[in-house]
């Protein structure tokens, strides 16, 4: 890890400082934030950095705020796979390049164990609710921005 990149950094600060994971398996987590955006939209996204609360992501979640989401952050880029085992909200994943140029969308359904995965390897995935790429316009080749993207 460098200096040159200040949101490993703060990333890698809050996981040690003990960003908050689900306290009970059946509750849902609440992590730390940044703002990303597409184009003219706001996205207020929870950063899933470790393999922990990367496992839990979005589960038991009954409701989530229509700009709010969850952007997945792995070391390495790689095919990454999602499924929605105790996830109960209907969501869409846009798989992003280190760029934050979105790779691939897809619609993922409720309490279902669907592998849904992106078409090469990438860092970054982020959960919103169902249907809010599409209604954005935001597809595969869109870009978004924000402080977890390489520039």
């Amino acid at each position: 890890m460098t200096l040159r990149n200040p949101l490993r950094l703060m990333l890698a600060l809050a996981a040690c400082a003990g960003a908050l994971v689900a306290a009970a398996q059946n509750a849902p987590q609440r992590l730390q934030t940044i703002q990303l955006n597409a184009g003219i939209h706001n996205i207020h996204a929870e950063v899933a950095l470790t393999p922990e609360q990367r496992a839990i992501g979005l589960m038991f979640r009954r409701e989530m705020a229509s700009n709010d989401g969850m952007l997945f952050v792995f070391e390495e880029p790689a095919r990454q796979c999602f499924w929605m085992k105790n996830t109960l909200l209907p969501l869409s994943i846009a798989f992003l390049a280190d760029d934050g140029t979105v790779v691939d969308i897809a619609d993922m359904q409720p309490q279902t164990l669907d592998s849904h995965c992106s078409s090469r390897p990438v860092r970054y995935a982020l959960e919103m609710n169902q249907g809010w790429f599409a209604k954005r316009g935001v597809k595969p080749g869109s870009k978004l921005q924000g402080p977890a993207f390489a520039r």
